[in-house]
């Protein structure tokens, strides 16, 4: 199965995107040094830990959390002390980014912004005023070339740059970056799993509510829940067992997305994101250029000690069953009504949290990996899914056939 870019939405504003498979248009294609996708590109032959030595000097350990979380020097439970506006949590992401404006640290900052028409397709925008960050604040679903908006920026003489965008944005970035000319640049990264196009999006919404056009913010929490608000002020939360995903067709999510195995960003300087963080922010400071970032934050950040509570392995279990039977084709069976209550309320208390339900995440993303690309891109195994992806699935009894690896796991 192949799967061209998913949006031709920017060919107005950017050159055209180039047909390549496994595609999420992270806008390489679209640049004068388009040929480096094949060497830059998460979705043809990547090399991870030699992508994780190029951005922090060393790869991730196989022993411990950097083997499901990537290299990092610290974790934290993160927020705001006084939260910012419209932001999707308090507002670190975009005020890292402020920061390093107001700082000079950076002449501009690359990001994704609201459409004029969508609030929820996204749009790369170049910003060089720090009052002008508030506009990044909040979630878009949808693929937008983010890295298309390089060789415009160092046409207009900008010499250091933010980048604030998700794993496949960044993984592109970090192979091409050293080609542009640039003196530095910081990556402030956002986890990303299951992306889809905002059309998509917008049937999702259709789905879950009956005032799809009033959602102003919609959130997938670490406490198995997605919370919505309207523009009249309402908040509506729904459990993640309750939502109609049955209801979605089999091509929602496409290839890449589910076949994706850097859930965290680790090619980041420092990822946000929420997976660990227990109803705050989960802070993951990778090395010195993302410490240096996140002290420009001072105290106006509060830290504290991440937690984790429950066990992982029968939910994770659950997962492989359900997509294996969802990557055969056959119906996946709802759960009846009467029980769906009683799980949701269970779920939250007794499933995996805080690092447990990060871990969980994890192991559930490369199980998905394996499983999608074995019936669907069963030639690309052998270069799309490094080792340290057969380590998190092999407690659950997958492994790689011969041909599905390059080298043996330990």
């Amino acid at each position: 199965m192949s799967s061209a870019p998913p949006s031709t939405d920017y060919d107005d504003d950017f050159a055209p995107a180039l047909h390549r498979n496994l595609c999420t248009d992270c806008g390489l294609s679209r640049m004068k040094i388009a040929k480096s996708c094949g060497t830059a590109c998460q979705f043809i032959a990547p090399d991870y830990p030699s992508s994780e030595r190029l951005s922090h000097g060393r790869s991730r350990s196989i022993h411990g959390d950097e083997l499901f979380f990537g290299p990092f020097d610290a974790m934290y439970r993160a927020r705001l002390k006084t939260p910012k506006s419209n932001a999707q949590w308090t507002g670190i992401t975009t005020e890292l980014a402020t920061r390093l404006l107001e700082a000079r640290y950076v002449d501009g900052v690359l990001c994704i912004g609201p459409d004029p028409n969508d609030r929820w397709k996204p749009r790369p925008i170049l910003v060089t005023d720090p009052e002008n960050m508030a506009q990044a604040r909040g979630m878009r679903m949808g693929f937008a070339p983010l890295l298309a908006l390089l060789e415009p920026a160092a046409d207009a003489g900008l010499k250091r740059l933010c980048i604030v965008g998700i794993p496949c944005q960044i993984h592109a970035l970090r192979h091409i970056e050293k080609q542009l000319g640039f003196e530095k640049i910081y990556v402030v990264g956002t986890p990303c799993s299951d992306n889809t196009t905002t059309k998509n999006f917008h049937a999702f919404l259709e789905l879950i509510s009956d005032r799809p056009d009033d959602i102003t913010y919609l959130e997938f929490r670490a406490d198995y829940h997605v919370e919505l608000r309207f523009s009249d002020g309402r908040i509506q939360e729904i459990p993640f067992l309750k939502l109609p995903l049955s209801d979605l067709p089999s091509d929602f999510f496409s290839t890449t997305c589910k076949t994706c195995v850097d859930y965290t960003n680790a090619l980041a300087d420092v990822t946000v994101g929420y997976m660990a963080g227990t109803g705050q922010q989960w802070l993951i400071v990778r090395n010195g250029r993302g410490q240096e970032i996140v002290d420009l934050l001072g105290d106006d950040l509060i830290l504290e000690p991440l937690t984790s509570a429950g066990k992982r392995a029968s939910s994770v279990a659950g997962f492989i069953k359900n997509t294996r039977l969802a990557a055969g084709g056959l119906p996946l069976r709802r759960m009846p009504n009467f029980l769906r209550g009683v799980m949701a309320w269970l779920m939250p208390r007794v499933g995996p949290r805080g690092l447990e339900f990060a871990r969980a995440r994890l192991e559930m993303k490369a199980a998905e990996t394996v499983l999608h690309l074995r019936r669907d891109e069963p030639k690309r195994m052998r270069t799309m899914i490094p080792d340290h992806i057969w380590k998190l699935v092999k407690p659950y009894g997958l492994t790689p056939k011969d041909s599905e690896t390059q080298h043996e796991p330990e």
